[in-house]
């Protein structure tokens, strides 16, 4: 794809198929193998997708923690291809997308005429599918608890009990699983096995959100942008400084899914070849206004809240000679949100 970002942003950059290589930030160019398609320049997602490649080199599970439309069946992914287990099978399933009574026989299959409705041939579940591959559960806090037992015995045995057999059949799979809900509230609540947590909470990632990713809203939706234009036929330079505001006031609690929503209904409504702020949805101007009017109060009265925040990073690093969990630990924030906050304001380790 050809660049267009207009000349005199601050974020200009040329993107490449799905990589990027930002003109601000090195580590673009040298993502980990089998995580080129997620776009990002902020130091909080360099941090996690390298912790998801390291954990792509072994047979540890995994547990994805992450906001409704983060990508965390893109992190999933890029865990398969990264890892040694590239050229085996990856099978996605979605545990609230089945009733209790079935979700046992997609993951563990059956045999033929096990039960009313039953193929006579019988059929292979989802733990077949993936043997030697990985197997990614999403929304795994919806998974019946009358299951997560059965779903505790393989992981544990390495072995799986198709309906209507006896012989348990060795499986050889990677598991993923992925959660947009706090599960040890979930285990509180009896919602959700203790033992199963722990047995899936082997290496835990915590996906950051759209608003922990500073610079990394524009990037993706001027991406997405030029993607769009170019699939609808559209003559587009790119979008306003305005436009770029407005994206950035933002909190984004749909995150990148959201994102997406909003470029495609500006793009339907653009009526020159630049995005501009006028033609994005009218609760995003809503919100940039009140924003602003915040923001402009702050500047009048003599608070600058940016410096304010730079300095106490400042001087909470410096405290702890540098040191990210116990500066992320004095300031109250997660180390996420510490690493979105560094990158936004330009403050190296």
């Amino acid at each position: 794809m050809l660049p267009f970002a207009k000349p005199s942003l601050p974020h200009t950059r040329t993107t490449v198929a799905n990589r990027v290589i930002s003109t601000n930030n090195d580590h673009a160019e040298t993502t980990p193998e089998g995580f080129e398609h997620i776009l990002h320049s902020s130091n909080c997602m360099n941090q996690v997708i390298r912790q998801a490649a390291r954990a792509s080199k072994t047979p540890s599970t995994v547990l994805l923690f992450g906001e409704s439309g983060t990508g965390k069946e893109l992190f999933a992914k890029g865990i398969h291809k990264s890892g040694p287990r590239a050229d085996k099978p990856f099978i996605a399933m979605n545990c609230g997308a089945f009733s209790e009574e079935l979700i046992q026989s997609e993951l563990f299959g059956y045999r033929g005429g096990s039960f009313t409705g039953a193929s006579t041939k019988g059929r292979e579940g989802k733990f077949q599918k993936a043997d030697k591959g990985v197997l990614f559960l999403d929304e795994i806090s919806e998974m019946p608890l009358s299951q997560q037992v059965k779903l505790l015995r393989v992981l544990e045995e390495r072995a799986v009990v198709p309906i209507g057999g006896t012989t348990p059949k060795p499986v050889d799979v990677k598991i993923i699983a992925a959660t947009n809900k706090d599960l040890m509230q979930q285990v509180k609540k009896g919602l959700f096995r203790e033992d199963l947590f722990y047995r899936l909470n082997v290496v835990g990632i915590s996906i950051p959100s759209l608003r922990e990713r500073g610079n990394d809203i524009i990037q993706l939706a001027e991406y997405h942008l030029e993607r769009m234009c170019e699939d609808f036929g559209i003559n587009c330079k790119g979008m306003t400084d305005d436009a770029q505001q407005t994206l950035i006031l933002h909190d984004w609690p749909g995150n990148v899914r959201e994102l997406v929503n909003c470029i495609e209904f500006a793009v339907n409504n653009m009526s020159g070849v630049w995005l501009e702020k006028r033609h994005l949805p009218p609760y995003l101007l809503e919100k940039a206004k009140s924003g602003k009017a915040i923001i402009g109060a702050a500047q009048k009265t003599g608070f600058q809240l940016k410096q304010m925040e730079a300095d106490t990073i400042r001087q909470a690093l410096d405290y702890h000679k540098g040191n990210i969990s116990k500066t992320a630990k004095a300031l109250g924030i997660g180390r996420n949100t510490l690493y979105a906050k560094l990158d936004r304001h330009h403050i190296l380790l």
